[in-house]
């Protein structure tokens, strides 16, 4: 025999390991929470905000961001996110150190469109608030999920 292994089954996953299709479910499951957190979270903070006086009116058309937006859109991206992270996961030898900086980089870039929307100061505050409360609660929670081997 050409293995170590002389009975010829297949053991399956090490003790304390899990199988490969186990991970990206619970990389989706927790993504999946995570998401309903932040969205939950990003819709919380506008509904503040706009109690505060923020009026979230865009200059371009002259429209008011609508709070069930604010869900959506997070709602969106954390599915990309959950998407990125299950395909480094996959396919990367370093999920969470990759998973880490492409999320990081992607958020940034993500607080240009405020800057540039022409709102007053105040909106443009909220807008760039509301694109770092997803991020805190999506990212580490990704990235540890990421690192962290399931059992």
């Amino acid at each position: 025999m050409n293995s170590m292994n002389d009975s010829g089954a297949d053991a399956g996953p090490a003790p304390g390991h899990t199988s490969h299709t186990h991970r990206p479910r619970q990389l989706a499951a927790t993504g999946f929470i995570a998401t309903l957190a932040a969205m939950t979270a990003t819709t919380l903070t506008a509904a503040l905000a706009q109690a505060v006086g923020v009026d979230f009116e865009i200059p371009d058309g002259g429209e008011t961001i609508p709070l069930s937006a604010f869900a959506v859109v997070t709602g969106f991206f954390s599915a990309v996110g959950i998407g990125i992270a299950v395909a480094l996961l996959r396919w990367s030898a370093r999920p969470a150190q990759r998973f880490m900086w492409t999320a990081v980089s992607l958020t940034t870039i993500s607080l240009i469109p405020p800057l540039l929307s022409g709102a007053n100061t105040a909106t443009t505050t909220a807008l760039l608030g509301l694109h770092l409360v997803p991020a805190t609660v999506m990212i580490p929670a990704l990235t540890r999920n990421l690192r962290t081997p399931t059992h």
